[in-house]
């Protein structure tokens, strides 16, 4: 909301990290939260791919992985590389060559377990090529995947196991003078993800990608994501993030923008506030978000609209939002700028008008913010 005051009581500190680049994107340190998602097409087919890399930069994605199982797929990864908008990370598991293929095509990040990919020789190669070609390393724990000897020492996957899993990973990066990395620790459990992160936050200042991993389908993994994400960056953990869905990775990014704007944490596009409607709405509020949200996908610019069903808690939403509709009665309602009461509208022309009156509010606030732009320049 660009017309309210700053609420002390809303901030939240987050975790000292150092930072990092995936590509020109910046990550962690003071750093925005990125958003992340990961291509689920055949790397191979470079089309599809690229499309699809296209699509979810389109949504917001700052960061997008892909997949190199082999090496048809490391081939392919040179031309996916020079036709991404954004910076990619090498999805490698155990194949290190793979990994030195992918840091020499271009990708901003290798996601790689040190540990899992050889002898200390190999580790090295990797690093090697990891410097040489300024691409950095996400060291990637999951629960799923922990190495043998650790099952057999805590008897099951569980957070202290993931902690020391991720430490011994980070001293193989240290011993070779290598710390351009990040870390993530994912589990398909909450609480297991939740307990790991904040074990580890207390034993490096390395910048974390964060996930709930395997969450499930576009509701239930939604769910899953926003509580155990939600719950870790209210803390203050986190510097980067995917949304893990079985589903169209654009979704992927658009829930994980969700995420950050209900806690105040980034901000993308139109933040629209509406009720879930009862028998007091002056207008199909359903029906009218479906349509907004569709038409708003354009819009980038961080601003908040709220659209109420009737007057018992519409006009004091209103009253925090830049652009604002409340249901009142005989075929019309109240139309809100800036929090302020500006004039009535009938409900049968209300969506266009406010899709021209959030256009508008859009290119003012983009304008004030070039203004501010140039005078600090």
């Amino acid at each position: 909301m660009s017309h309210n005051p700053v609420r002390p009581w809303r901030d939240i500190e987050r975790r000292k990290s150092r930072k990092i680049y995936v590509g020109n994107v910046p990550v962690g340190g003071d750093a925005p939260i990125s958003v992340q998602t990961m291509t689920n097409t055949l790397t191979t087919d470079v089309k599809a791919t690229v499309e699809q890399i296209q699509r979810c930069a389109e949504a917001g994605a700052d960061i997008v992985r892909v997949s190199v199982p082999d090496a048809e797929s490391g081939k392919a990864m040179k031309e996916i590389v020079r036709e991404s908008p954004v910076p990619l990370v090498a999805d490698i598991h155990f194949h290190y060559k793979r990994a030195i293929e992918a840091a020499e095509a271009g990708a901003g990040c290798l996601r790689i377990n040190p540990g899992n990919i050889g002898d200390e020789k190999r580790v090295k190669e990797v690093i090697k090529a990891a410097r040489d070609h300024g691409c950095s390393i996400r060291i990637g724990v999951n629960a799923g995947s922990l190495e043998k000897h650790l099952l057999e020492k805590y008897g099951e996957p569980c957070p202290d196991a993931m902690v020391e899993s991720g430490m011994d990973h980070i001293k193989i990066l240290e011993d070779n003078d290598f710390l351009n990395f990040k870390i993530s620790m994912k589990a398909s459990d909450i609480f297991m993800t939740a307990a790991a992160y904040q074990q580890l936050s207390e034993q490096t200042d390395a910048p974390f990608h964060m996930g709930i991993t395997e969450a499930g389908g576009f509701v239930g993994g939604t769910v899953k994501s926003a509580i155990g994400l939600g719950s870790l960056l209210w803390m203050g953990i986190g510097d980067t993030m995917r949304v893990s869905l079985s589903a169209d990775p654009v979704e992927e990014v658009r829930i994980g923008f969700e995420i950050l704007k209900s806690l105040g944490l980034r901000h993308r596009g139109v933040n629209i506030i509406s009720c879930p409607s009862c028998a007091r709405q002056g207008f199909d509020v359903i029906k009218t978000v479906e349509t907004l949200e569709k038409r708003l996908e354009h819009i980038k610019t961080p601003m908040s609209l709220s659209i109420i069903g009737c007057v018992v808690n519409g006009p004091g939403e209103a009253l925090m939002t830049d652009v604002g509709f409340t249901g009142g009665g005989a075929g019309s309602g109240m139309v809100y700028l800036a929090g302020k009461q500006s004039h009535k509208m009938s409900n049968d022309q209300m969506i266009n008008h406010i899709v021209e009156q959030v256009e508008k509010k859009a290119e003012e606030l983009e304008a004030a913010r070039a203004a501010e732009t140039q005078a600090a320049e």
